[in-house]
């Protein structure tokens, strides 16, 4: 992967609903190659679909609650029964087995308390657990669905440094 894919990831991040002449504007290139690109970085699933971002508040899931879940037990049963129920569950938006001392971190959207309550009956009914504790979001400080590109990271850790230096 080239600067010039990279440009193109970071533009698809931003809007990719952008037309390919735009985006092959703004990467320097002429409309086919910047389309084939595009499609490479599809077909090697780089890029893994396109969709729209929603707005939680606007369609009514205001509440959005972190539950770190402690499993009862830990068969290969237990956990493809546990995670096919969760995966089916629309109010989970992230599911993620841990590490450390909780087993597995959902992210969930609900309208408001009630419905988190209906939900938790219904996660809780699933399999048995040992643990769910569930923390609720009072403010979102920043979202996102763009992943960091190479070499942003360190030009963000140099940027910081001249920083430093400059206040010192």
């Amino acid at each position: 992967m080239d600067a010039i894919d990279q440009k193109i990831l970071a533009i698809l991040q931003e809007d990719a609903s952008l037309p390919v002449a735009e985006i092959a504007f703004r990467v320097g290139l002429s409309q086919t190659p910047c389309w084939k690109r595009i499609q490479k970085l599809e077909a090697t699933g780089v890029v893994k679909r396109r969709v729209a971002l929603l707005s939680p508040e606007k369609l009514g899931l205001g509440l959005r609650v972190y539950v770190s879940i402690v499993a009862g037990e830990h068969s290969q049963a237990w956990f493809e029964r546990f995670a096919e129920e969760v995966s089916k569950m629309p109010e989970v938006v992230d599911f993620d087995r841990m590490a450390g001392d909780i087993d597995y971190m959902l992210c969930v959207v609900v309208p408001d308390i009630a419905g988190f309550d209906e939900f938790y009956r219904r996660l809780v009914s699933i399999t048995p657990l040992r643990k769910v504790v569930s923390r609720f979001t009072i403010q979102r400080l920043k979202t996102t669905t763009a992943l960091p590109l190479p070499g942003q990271i360190e030009k963000a850790s140099r940027t910081a440094r001249i920083a430093e230096v400059a206040n010192l």
